[in-house]
């Protein structure tokens, strides 16, 4: 597992302290602005912060939709026009970090990377022409990253909580225990599929045709599959259960149920929705075609082909742990890095 790597484009990159004081004699806050890359297998995302009365207020942050695992599933490695994508909007997240004066980053890349045969090869190139250092990570370094980012929007109660992210090429579950403080991890797994993987897996034909609710069924139990061994390790008496999704797709659903003219994250993130109509909701979509999903204002052009495959997940997840409302965060891994990098400075989060 790869951890506590810190990397950041800027010349006066500050090196983890070597000093020996204690947490409260180190630098005040404010001084100190951070930096956290997260680089998936569809979207590439930066947020630049400063610790914060508790927590941390962002200075700068930007997405951008690279698709950088695009056929990969075929191939068994990253395109050119894949990477270049990829390395336009690092380039940018580079330039950023430069201008906020950052001190201390991190960037990391996740399955895309991973399972490519050139993945080393375009982290090389990364580093060469943006000088941003990526970071392969693990599964498990991935699931911790984004638990630690999101898990304070989980709903008060005893119950165990099941905490997931559904990426682009793989969906990470994680259960977790919380007393106080930060929660910890019971046990977690990683699936093979995320929406660009499992929407590869079927095809656009079988996926825009006239029997694409059964495509979306296979997808759905290929999903289902993917998890029964952890399913099968999970507690079937324990009241009070709790559910939180952390990606794309929960807040495009959640979006959808709002009704929203516009994305907006400060509807959604934090919201808590019945998970009967979240499924509700998934099979009206599955049941669209492209142009009428893409008609919907939260969920346009760039993410039409690939959110049937998320809804897919989603189904399969609350089969496994039927919660009665799913939490949604707006907030995941990138979070997750802040908070190490200022923890590891002494603030209080």
């Amino acid at each position: 597992m790869a951890q506590n790597v810190a990397s950041a484009p800027a010349p006066s990159l500050r090196q983890e302290p070597a000093s020996s004081k204690s947490p409260e004699r180190r630098s005040p806050p404010f001084r100190h602005t951070y930096g956290a890359v997260d680089l998936g297998t569809n979207n590439c995302r930066l947020l630049i912060a400063r610790p914060f009365d508790g927590g941390f207020t962002v200075v700068d942050a930007f997405s951008r939709i690279v698709r950088l695992g695009e056929g990969l599933s075929h191939s068994g490695a990253l395109s050119d026009a894949a990477m270049d994508r990829a390395v336009g909007a690092l380039a940018i997240c580079a330039d950023k970090l430069r201008r906020r004066n950052v001190s201390l980053s991190r960037s990391v890349a996740t399955e895309a990377c991973r399972r490519a045969r050139n993945g080393e090869a375009f982290v090389e190139r990364v580093k060469r022409e943006t000088g941003i250092v990526l970071d392969i990570i693990e599964p498990q370094e991935e699931a911790r990253l984004a638990v630690l980012g999101c898990h304070k929007l989980l709903e008060p109660g005893d119950g165990p909580a099941l905490i997931f992210d559904i990426g682009g090429g793989s969906t990470e579950l994680v259960l977790v225990d919380q007393d106080a403080g930060a929660p910890k991890i019971r046990s977690w797994w990683s699936a093979p599929w995320g929406v660009v993987s499992l929407t590869e897996s079927e095809g656009k034909v079988a996926l825009e045709g006239p029997d694409r609710l059964k495509a979306y069924r296979r997808m759905r139990e290929r999903a289902r599959r993917a998890f029964a061994s952890f399913a099968s390790t999970l507690p079937s008496d324990a009241p009070g259960i709790r559910l939180l999704g952390t990606s794309g797709t929960v807040t495009t659903l959640a979006s959808v149920h709002l009704a929203l003219p516009a994305y907006d994250r400060r509807a959604v993130d934090g919201l808590h929705v019945p998970v009967n109509a979240m499924q509700r909701i998934s099979t009206m979509i599955a049941e669209m075609g492209h142009e009428e999903r893409a008609a919907l204002p939260c969920i346009g052009r760039d993410r039409a082909d690939l959110v049937v495959a998320g809804c897919a997940i989603l189904e399969a997840i609350v089969e496994i742990w039927p919660a009665k409302t799913l939490g949604v965060a707006d907030r995941g891994i990138r979070e997750g890095i802040l908070r190490s990098l200022m923890a590891r400075d002494g603030h209080a989060l």
